[in-house]
């Protein structure tokens, strides 16, 4: 085998690639050695074994993820941040579903890096919705509901539970303006 020049970052892409295409269960030390062409003990230097993978490859996503969400904010503010937000979410789980399958499933809740990865997009939604007058316990309980309909929406549609042929990207509009006035309708009766 040839010498590739290994870091994190071409182990993760990698990694992506594999999970993207084939899935996240065939992401595995000899699947992913065999595509860099590598031996699977060099992987040691870099990840503890396929759990130590699999951890790095959540956080990975949660990382791409939160970018994605953070770019689509800029700029925008409450209902137009909100839609961007959520077509982001959607559009990285769409073209990423290995990925995205590794951010929800793997990562270890109790690690330090998780936590800290994790607040992120929580910090992103609350400054958004705070446009709204929501905040504290408020504010994270619609920060949950909005995470729960990305969430459930995204798995839906990976899935193929929207195999009605009706556009799922005008089923999301209508789901973020019904999220949206269910908000204001909160906010008014405070």
């Amino acid at each position: 085998m040839s010498r590739v020049k290994l870091d994190l970052q071409i182990i993760l892409q990698a990694a992506t690639e594999i999970a993207d295409t084939e899935g996240l269960d065939e992401v595995t030390l000899a699947s992913l050695s065999k595509k860099l062409g590598i031996r699977s003990p060099s992987l040691y230097n870099h990840v503890d074994g396929l759990p130590g993978l699999r951890h790095k490859l959540a956080m990975h996503g949660m990382k791409r993820l939160n970018d994605v969400m953070t770019h689509a904010a800029v700029g925008r503010a409450q209902d137009d941040a909100v839609h961007a937000i959520a077509k982001a979410y959607i559009t990285f789980a769409r073209e990423h579903p290995g990925l995205y399958d590794a951010l929800v499933r793997t990562p270890d809740w109790q690690h330090e890096e998780t936590q800290k990865i994790a607040v992120q997009p929580v910090e992103l939604l609350v400054r958004v919705l705070g446009a709204y007058g929501l905040e504290g316990d408020a504010a994270i309980h619609t920060v949950r509901g909005l995470h729960s309909l990305l969430h459930g929406f995204a798995s839906l549609e990976q899935t193929g539970n929207f195999n009605i042929p009706i556009d799922p990207d005008c089923s999301l509009q209508l789901l973020i303006d019904f999220f949206l006035k269910g908000i204001r309708t909160y906010g008014e009766s405070k």
